[in-house]
């Protein structure tokens, strides 16, 4: 049996990327079983404490949270098979992230690639921002994780976490256990790129939100990147933003004959408003349904309550069993 854990930190409305790079990810992996067939534990939390390094305002942070609960449960996270939580309703973690202090040096929080790089882009070095990989690390040890799945740039995160683990273990005992990462089966679904062609991210100002519907998503497809090629030109697919975008909704076989459809030119070949058309409906497909549990969970606050709280009741109890046996270990039970 495998326990997966990965944390989601609210940040605002989940695009594309966010979907194909992780949640969906996410929410497949709960349908995998353990070699002996029998159900694998999942383990998903927001991540508000994460969230303080960035959010000022109480209220943003509250309906962020929301929102991300929202977004997962509407997509089909199943709160019945999983452990759906908010990481401020597991203190545990925070006495955890002390123990792992103790142990870790500095010169390993100082090589991380996340804090290099929001100190490079003006961010203000904080104590919580220097210390994040440590609560980190006590989010993924105090479930027992033994999977995590990252994208490529979250590998050193999880790295970070076999090393904490490995400090502690060797200087009180086996405590914790060692996490591996887990990758997206598919490189492609790892980097979606955004309108502009760049990667899809918030900083870039170039995503697409995952339950965009109507006017304002045939506005967000026009605003992706073309150019002035008459639709008989023969083009490589592999240049055009539009197709990338499609490769993330079609099936093989339709997407294939679009690709080939571009590539010959001539005069029954697609053109951008073909493409653009056709990847509208393509999202109204995928996402359709979903926009509707969105706002079927939206008119239910309480509701969401309820899940939460019963996610907690169940982290807790891990995480406190966790907490105790490390600190029975350090000689403080």
């Amino acid at each position: 049996m495998k326990t997966f854990l990965s944390g989601i930190q609210p940040s605002g409305l989940q695009h594309l990327g966010n979907y194909f790079g992780a949640i969906r990810q996410h929410i497949a992996s709960q349908d995998e079983t353990g070699t002996e067939g029998d159900e694998n534990e999942h383990f998903y939390f927001i991540a508000d404490y994460h969230a303080l390094t960035t959010c000022r305002d109480p209220e943003a942070m509250r309906m962020q949270v929301r929102e991300m609960v929202v977004t997962y449960l509407a997509l089909g996270l199943d709160p019945d098979r999983v452990t759906l939580f908010r990481q401020s309703d597991v203190p545990e973690v925070c006495e955890i992230t002390w123990l792992l202090s103790t142990v870790t040096g500095m010169g390993l929080l100082e090589r991380a690639h996340s804090y290099k790089d929001k100190l490079a882009h003006g961010r203000k070095p904080t104590v919580g921002l220097f210390t994040y990989p440590i609560l980190m690390t006590a989010d993924i040890l105090a479930y027992d994780s033994t999977i995590v799945p990252v994208g490529k740039d979250q590998v050193q995160h999880v790295e970070m976490a076999q090393d904490m683990a490995g400090y502690f273990n060797n200087t009180y005992g086996e405590v914790f256990v060692r996490p591996d990462y887990r990758l997206p089966a598919s490189d492609k679904m790892a980097r979606v790129p955004g309108l502009d062609g760049d990667k899809m991210s918030k900083s870039y100002g170039n995503t697409l939100w995952i339950f965009e519907e109507g006017k304002k998503l045939k506005k967000a497809v026009n605003a992706i990147k073309t150019d002035s090629r008459e639709p008989s030109e023969p083009k490589d697919p592999e240049g055009v933003l539009l197709v990338d975008f499609l490769e993330l909704l079609l099936d093989e076989t339709e997407l294939a004959d679009w690709k080939a459809r571009v590539r010959e030119g001539g005069e029954g070949a697609p053109g951008y408003g073909h493409l653009k058309a056709r990847l509208i409906e393509g999202i109204d497909a995928a996402f359709g349904p979903a926009r509707e549990r969105r706002r079927e969970l939206l008119a239910d606050p309480d509701e969401l309550e309820r899940i939460l709280a019963r996610g907690a009741d169940r982290a807790r109890g891990r995480a406190a069993a966790t907490r105790d046996r490390a600190l029975a270990a350090c000689g403080l039970r």
